[in-house]
């Protein structure tokens, strides 16, 4: 029985779909402007375990993860650049996609584009302005009337009179009150045309909040299973989303938006929130340069999602250490393999995740499984491949992953040259210069093992 944390209950609860059998859900993904860092690779590689889950678990899923391609920093970056918006967005939802490939993320199945449905978030606007939540600022932007909508702080827990303007709020002349915020920005006269839509209240673009609202509704429906996102988003950006998606529903239809909120935790560098403004930010493209795809995504699992990750080289290197112990015990197995759910380990690991997605327990499953393969039970390797198949893991050839070359390291065909150089020595009985070869690749973190069949090696 599959339990999520939901973030507006500040519980687990038991999951129920709304219709049986069938989930829908929606994770707010990327604005696409630069490349992407580590906190869009954990969203990514979190919500890609929930939706591999959900499917394991027998369900039909609807995952609809978003792009934005309109704001106010794409704007800048264009202009910077001296390129169209179109240009701009095109060239990092490519990079984005090259990231997600290499980090074994699956592709959603909708990545829908804000500027694709603008249409849809004038008619929510609009319906909010009838419904008496929108109204026209003296700026002549679109603002949400924050006070008149009961519910506004349920999902953050913060009161209206706990918040403060200035905390995550756009401050600007004109509004009702300092937390409402803007639906529809008026167009400036220095914005490129590109990004000037026609509308009721005259030409401009969507603001942020409501580009989520109004996809969610019209690919999954007014009411839907569960929305997902980084922790940070959760307040304004989500509590925005409900009071827009709720507002601007009739009387007589069901008043929740979702379900199921899920917000995965910070990462953190040096025990600090990870953030440009900090300057301690790293690009996907910048940590793959280091360390294998597979071993990042290993890194970003084996921390539960909600708590905070601490990014490290050092914590990097006992990832990648920790699933070579994984695929040394998977030497020897070939193809593909499906699991065994009557088998004790995999029902232990399916009662991790089960539990909230509790990847850390799942991951000691595996370590247990490799303890007894490299005991000799070799029946259960083929449990261990097929269990890390399920978070997406342990799918290359064993041998592949642990010869495969790290930036600046020895190459494959170095290593080979040297184990044949010792082959040769040996031969000869010049044990001295053996030893010396070993010791060599040693240093160099080369382990060499020999068996009946000759010499094979793997990077430490």
């Amino acid at each position: 029985m599959l339990k999520i944390y939901n973030t507006l209950a500040r519980e687990k609860q038991v999951f129920v779909p709304i219709q049986p059998g069938q989930v829908n859900m929606y994770v707010c993904g990327m604005t696409v402007y630069d490349f992407c860092h580590l906190g869009h690779a954990r969203v990514m590689v979190v919500f890609d375990l929930v939706a591999r889950w959900l499917r394991a678990s027998g369900y039909a899923l609807n995952y609809v993860r978003n792009i934005t391609d309109i704001d106010d920093k794409i704007i800048r970056r264009a202009q910077e650049n001296g390129e169209t918006i179109r240009q701009l967005t095109d060239r990092f939802i490519a990079a984005m996609n090259q990231d997600a490939t290499a980090l074994g993320v699956l592709r959603p199945d909708a990545e829908p584009r804000a500027t694709d449905y603008v249409a849809q978030m004038l008619d929510m606007i609009g319906t909010l302005e009838t419904n008496g939540y929108a109204y026209v600022a003296e700026s002549h932007d679109v603002c949400y009337s924050v006070r008149k909508f009961d519910g506004y702080g349920k999902l953050s827990g913060k009161s209206l009179e706990d918040l403060r303007a200035g905390e995550r709020v756009d401050v600007m002349a004109g509004k009702h009150d300092p937390l409402d915020f803007v639906l529809w920005k008026h167009a400036r006269d220095d914005e490129p045309a590109e990004v000037k839509w026609p509308s009721p209240w005259g030409p401009g673009r969507p603001g942020w909040h409501i580009e989520c609202s109004a996809m969610g509704s019209e690919l999954l429906g007014r009411h839907f299973d569960i929305h997902g996102g980084g922790q940070d988003l959760q307040f304004p950006h989500h509590e925005n989303e409900i009071a827009q998606s709720e507002g601007a529903m009739d009387a007589n239809e069901q008043c929740q938006f979702v379900n199921y909120w899920m917000h995965n935790g910070f990462v953190r560098v040096d025990d600090e929130k990870m953030s440009k403004s900090l300057g301690n930010f790293f690009t996907i493209r910048e940590v793959l340069k280091k360390f294998d795809p597979e071993v990042v995504r290993f890194f970003i699992l084996r921390a539960h999602y909600r708590s905070p990750l601490n990014y490290s080289d050092v914590h990097l290197d006992d990832a990648r250490h920790a699933l070579t112990r994984l695929y040394t015990a998977l030497k020897g197995v070939a193809g593909e393999v499906e699991v065994d759910w009557s088998e004790p380990h995999a029902q232990r690991f399916k009662a991790a995740l089960d539990d909230d997605f509790g990847t850390p327990e799942a991951m000691a499953v595996l370590f247990d499984l490799a303890t007894l393969v490299n005991r000799g039970d070799a029946a259960l390797a083929g449990q261990l491949k097929a269990l890390g198949g399920v978070l997406g893991l342990l799918q290359r050839d064993a041998q592949g992953f642990l010869q495969a070359a790290p930036e600046g390291g020895l190459s494959n065909a170095e290593i080979e040259a040297r184990v044949d150089a010792r082959g040769t020595a040996k031969k000869a009985r010049n044990f001295a210069e053996s030893d010396r070869i070993r010791d060599e690749l040693k240093a160099a973190g080369i382990v060499l093992e020999d068996g009946p069949q000759g010499t094979t090696w793997r990077r430490a």
